[in-house]
């Protein structure tokens, strides 16, 4: 716990056993009180692993998609009492060294929301993200920032933090169930004025770290521009779809 509040660190898992040792190796367990695994349908030994690391360990009978997977993750966090709660992706891709930083922040009451940017420190093409992706979140972030009248530095990290206001808060449920349900997700904090801190976070691209390829990247690049446009719209009063209604 951090000062009376107990800080849950949950990981949307999917094919997940190779990395998902290292990963909870390096978690800062003199803060983290519990770590909660979802695990989407995975085809490995990702249940295996984390049962004998004696996680709290959540399997979904069917595939449920990423943003599914999350619905469960902030669920189950809320049920076990938690006020911070950190999704850390269980493939490596991420440090986990920066939970304390990232719940220490929430703990000051100063933010209620904290983004890992791997753009922040301009090592992301270092780290290995392919230039396609970092062509593509620089143009997103930027379109989306003057849409929403924002200035984040990356719209498009896995490595988020949480107040559990937030968490009660947003109407999550409204959102896809694939890949674009962070971007929504993001653009509804932003939309009902939560405050949003960014911390510089390294990010590795390798093998086992998880990606999705071309055709989704598409996809989820023009559901973030759609999400974008429908935030305008609400903001202007001229139209309030689901996602931003009352």
């Amino acid at each position: 716990m951090i000062r009376g509040k107990k800080v849950v660190v949950v990981m949307p898992a999917y094919n997940a056993g190779k990395t998902l040792r290292n990963t909870c190796a390096e978690v800062p367990l003199d803060i983290v009180d519990e770590i909660i695994v979802v695990d989407d349908a995975s085809r490995d030994e990702t249940v295996s692993v984390a049962k004998e690391l004696g996680l709290r360990t959540v399997v979904h009978p069917r595939n449920r998609g990423y943003g599914g997977n999350q619905k469960s993750c902030y669920k189950t966090a809320l049920a076990a009492g938690a006020d911070i709660v950190i999704m850390l992706h269980p493939d490596y891709q991420y440090t986990p060294k920066l939970v304390s930083a990232m719940a220490y922040i929430l703990e000051s009451g100063l933010y209620d929301v904290v983004l890992g940017s791997r753009i922040l420190g301009g090592q992301a093409l270092k780290g290995g993200m392919p230039l396609y992706k970092y062509v593509s979140n620089r143009f997103l972030t930027m379109v989306q920032n003057v849409l929403m009248g924002a200035k984040l530095s990356e719209y498009h990290t896995g490595y988020r933090a949480f107040t559990r206001k937030v968490l009660e808060t947003v109407p999550i449920e409204r959102n896809s169930d694939d890949f674009v349900f962070d971007n929504q997700m993001l653009s509804q904090i932003h939309f009902l004025g939560f405050s949003i801190a960014e911390v510089t976070c390294p990010a590795k691209y390798f093998k086992e770290a998880s990606s999705i390829n071309f055709g989704r990247s598409l996809r989820y690049g023009l559901g973030c521009l759609w999400t974008a446009v429908l935030f305008r719209l609400a903001k202007m009063g001229i139209y309030r779809a689901r996602l931003f209604a009352k």
